[in-house]
This record gives structure tokens, sequence and C-alpha cells, in this order.
């Protein structure tokens, strides 16, 4: 059997997120446990956590947040902001974003939508990825489940996505699970 390369060798991947309500800490939950299953050492962390660390000393980072009026809420904000601060003071920033090899980056986010769905939530994942590509990381996917909107039902019944009580549900996480090892699959297959 011919010896492929494997990045369970030597991948380090990073998990940060804020939840307010429980709805992004199930995503990153999953995207973790998902991770260490398939043997790729995987640490996870609240944002307020987060402060100190060095992005730079892993292979793949994931940032998540819930949609909040279309962006994410103060917190992944004020993180954001520090790091760029941080990185720009080191130099790290580049004109023309050039990509580090070997750093990637997803971003996710949980959202209701209950007026406009999908729409919400995009600006959080392109605001976070944007972050990410100043620092040259390569933003290999953005991610998006569906979450309850808690303190008022008639947002997760009524809203244009129907009713989403529950979510994300286990159908949901598997989907996230699925896509974390599609994730890890590509990368091992050089793509």
């Amino acid at each position: 059997m011919q010896d492929e390369p494997d990045i369970r060798r030597r991948f380090r991947a990073l998990i940060i997120y804020w939840s307010g309500t429980g709805n992004t800490e199930k995503v990153a939950r999953t995207i973790h446990n998902t991770l260490e299953r398939q043997n790729i050492t995987s640490i996870i962390m609240k944002v307020e956590e987060a402060e100190d660390v060095e992005l730079y000393d892993y292979d793949l980072v994931f940032l998540g947040a819930p949609s909040y009026m279309w962006l994410p809420p103060d917190a992944i904000q004020r993180f954001i902001k520090n790091k760029m601060k941080l990185h720009d003071s080191r130099g790290d920033i580049k004109l023309c974003a050039p990509k580090l090899p070997g750093k990637r980056a997803v971003v996710f986010c949980t959202y209701s939508g209950p007026h406009t769905g999908l729409r919400e939530a995009t600006p959080v994942c392109k605001y976070m990825g944007q972050f990410f590509e100043h620092l040259g990381f390569d933003v290999i996917e953005e991610w998006y489940t569906i979450g309850e909107y808690h303190g008022r039902e008639d947002r997760s019944t009524e809203g244009c996505l129907g009713d989403i009580r529950g979510r994300p549900n286990k159908e949901d996480l598997n989907q996230v699970e699925n896509d974390v090892r599609r994730l890890l699959s590509s990368i091992n297959a050089g793509k």
C-alpha cells in the first residue's frame, strides 16, 4: 500500500466562537468533536479566552458567531479589531493580502433569519472572512447553520424559514460533521 500524505500527522486546528444562546456553541463543539475523532489536534475556546492566542500557530482556524442585525456580536468584532491592531503593528498585514502557505480558515454562522433568511447571515461570514484574508489565511469555506431564535417564539415559528424551534437539531449537526469530514478529505487530497 502506497504511503499517502495525511494531514492528521501535522495538522493543528483551532475553533474560536461566541454564543449567546447555545446555538453557535453546538456547532463549534460538533466541529471540535469531529476533528478529534479524525485524530486532528483541536483546541476549542470562547472568543473571550482567545485574546492571547497566536493564530499563525494553527493550520486551520475556525471562527464562529451568530448573526446579530447582519453582523457578528460585539465580542467577535472586538476580537477582530484587537487582532487586526496587533497584526498591523507587527507588519503581518501586507498590501494585496498574499496567502500564507498552509494557513486556512473556515468561518461559520448560526442564524434565524426571520425577515430575509440566509441573507441576514451572509454579512457575518464575509466580515469574519475578511479578517482572515487580511492576515494571509485562505478562507476555504463559509458555513451557515439555522438556529432557533430565543426570546420571541414568533421569530422561530412565523419567520421566513418556518418553524425552526430546536435548531440546530441533530440533522443540522450531522451536516456540520459531514462538512468537517469533507473539508479534511479535500485538504488531505491537496485541493
